[in-house]
């Protein structure tokens, strides 16, 4: 069947996949599985409740839950009727939450636990539209979500039908706020239409079936994860979701998934639990692992390295990679990342491990999905993030190297914010992205920096701070890096080191521990970086190599405030908290 609206997918998952297992949780240690049948009939559920409850098509509805079946349950319920999905992060502040309750004119909310259930509660008397909020799970004075549908018994299933019938593509199907790292949040209005598109574009490179199964675990309000949800959904792929972010170990080895996505972020945090690992072999072990890693790290594609590498990485493959991918769960045909730049290093790694990944850019802007290194050799390159999507135009612009795009997925605009979107979509109709590219080999998309993350040093030169950040990650010392030098002298940064990796080093080099703060205080480790620094710095010219930095012995994270539930950094909360070390930095 023709795909033109979101809720089509699930119709045709019905006519053409029918699975026994569409949707599936983990409740009280039991995975609970849900077929296309329970999904239809849990959606249309939701549908005659809402509407037993008075809510009605173009009506703001918010969920702020985890990754769980009932998510999709009321986002399909309510997109079949004409209400409007607003998803929200669990993790944002109250003021954030506050300011977009206000501003979309919430007339719901299906909130997941009782720590969600209290924020909302907190405010909601402030929120004139609001008229009640539903819990997934049971929490004391609360309304369950099975109200909702218990609601619906009464009402006629043909009003469903002909509510149908009535949406089209171009209508309005979700507004999406972007956390952003400045500012209040923007609400991006997304089509049913511009989300289609970029499912029905990416089918053709999607390199599992229905006969294989999806592990969940980013949040399914993100513009990313939600949209290859669609995907799977689309290609009857089973979707398991993960119980936390601290089981994903755990559910990979239960579910043995075929593809999963993931951010650049979570995955640095896989590679640096196999270091971890790889540290505390001894002997001839530790020898081959590094031997294996090190033999990984010079991996190319499409057999570049020639044959005696070819046949050294296949004894890689077979002693050590092997684990790696039995730790993945066994069966991954493809790692999707995104939401961030991917060091080289680790897509380098893994792809010679027999683990493919696929990276790709896009915004929420954009539904999102714009480039994307494909599971064919011949359709990578490492350093980027691979061809531009079929059916999207995109062109650098000419004066200042800014991406930008046209195409069918491109947003509707800015809720309630004519001016911001006036801001981004030219009179051209062209869709300014703020990043800044090239192409490389003539076809593959480069990121080379966020427009508004440029900035100049008092000498006069243009500092872009993602490609030395991204290049200085390479070292498996340094965990997170911020360079800092706006209308100073120099350049400068803040290294975090990996603690793992730091008190390997340390071992080796006859440093007694003690505590993460005590070592990056000890002068041969500051050595040690000095020594990585000046390495690195042969990579640039001389304005943009980095003079002075300063070692902080603290993860930069969503709870300490330097990371976007995105976990993009936040450069400004950055500087506020840790100004006194760039004055240092300057000072002498």
């Amino acid at each position: 069947m023709e795909i033109e609206r979101l809720f089509d997918i699930l119709d045709n998952q019905l006519e053409n996949y029918n699975q026994d297992i569409s949707l599936a949780e983990k409740v009280n240690g039991k995975w609970i599985h849900y077929s296309t049948q329970d999904f239809v009939d849990k959606t249309n559920q939701v549908s005659l409740g809402l509407l037993a409850l008075g809510i009605r098509a173009g009506d703001n509805v918010a969920v702020i839950s985890n990754n769980r079946p009932q998510w999709n349950f009321v986002d399909m319920g309510m997109l079949q009727i004409g209400v409007v999905n607003v998803p929200l992060y669990p993790n944002i502040t109250e003021a954030d939450y506050n300011f977009i309750f206000k501003d979309a004119r919430i007339k719901l909310a299906f909130v997941s636990d009782e720590e969600i259930y209290g924020k909302i509660k907190s405010f909601s008397e402030n929120i004139e539209s609001l008229q009640a909020i539903y819990t997934f799970n049971e929490v004391s004075g609360a309304k369950s979500w099975t109200e909702v549908i218990d609601a619906g018994i009464d009402v006629d299933m043909n009003e469903v039908k002909k509510l149908k019938e009535g949406i089209k593509g171009p209508d309005l199907a979700t507004i999406i706020y972007t956390s952003g790292t400045t500012g209040d949040p923007k609400g991006v209005m997304l089509s049913h239409a511009n989300i289609v598109s970029n499912v029905n574009h990416c089918i053709p490179l999607l390199p599992v079936g229905p006969e294989h199964s999806a592990l969940s675990f980013l949040p399914l309000n993100h513009s990313f994860e939600r949209m290859l949800t669609y995907l799977y959904m689309s290609q009857g792929i089973s979707i398991y979701y993960a119980e936390n972010m601290e089981t994903i170990g755990d559910n990979l080895k239960e579910i043995h998934p075929h593809i999963f996505a993931t951010v650049p972020r979570l995955l640095e945090k896989v590679y640096d639990k196999i270091m971890a690992k790889g540290y505390e072999l001894s002997g001839v072990k530790k020898k081959l692992f590094f031997w294996a890693l090190n033999l990984g790290l010079k991996y190319e594609y499409s057999g570049k390295n020639g044959a005696w590498y070819g046949f050294k990485l296949a004894i890689a493959n077979k002693i050590i990679f092997n684990k790696w991918r039995e730790a993945l769960g066994g069966n991954l045909r493809a790692l999707v990342s995104g939401g961030a730049a991917l060091q080289p290093r680790l897509a380098r790694v893994f792809c010679a491990g027999k683990i493919p990944v696929m990276e790709g850019y896009g915004l929420t802007e954009t539904s999102p999905v714009l480039a994307v290194n494909q599971v064919e050799e011949v359709n990578k390159c490492f350093g980027t993030v691979g061809p531009v999507l079929e059916g999207v135009e995109l062109k650098i612009a000419e004066s200042d190297g800014e991406i930008i795009c046209k195409g069918p997925n491109i947003m509707m605009g800015y809720y309630n914010r004519q001016d911001l979107t006036d801001e981004v979509i030219d009179s051209d109709g062209w869709f300014h992205t703020g990043d800044i590219g090239e192409f490389v080999e003539g076809r593959f998309l480069k990121i080379t920096d966020r427009k508004k993350e440029l900035f100049k040093t008092s000498t006069g030169k243009y500092v872009a701070p993602q490609p030395i950040e991204n290049k200085f990650k390479e070292s498996m010392l340094i965990e997170q890096i911020m360079v800092v030098g706006e209308y100073q002298k120099f350049v400068g940064a803040l290294i975090v080191p990996s603690q793992l990796a730091l008190e390997e080093w340390c071992k080796e080099n006859g440093i007694n521990n003690g505590s993460f703060e005590d070592m990056v205080k000890e002068q041969k480790v500051i050595d040690e970086f000095t020594r990585i620094t000046e390495e690195f710095n042969e990579n640039f010219e001389h304005s943009l190599q980095i003079k002075q930095f300063r070692l902080i012995p603290a993860e930069w994270s969503i709870d300490t405030g330097e990371m976007t539930p995105t976990l993009k950094l936040k450069r400004k909360n950055v500087m506020k908290k840790y100004g006194h070390l760039v004055d240092e930095i300057y000072a002498e």
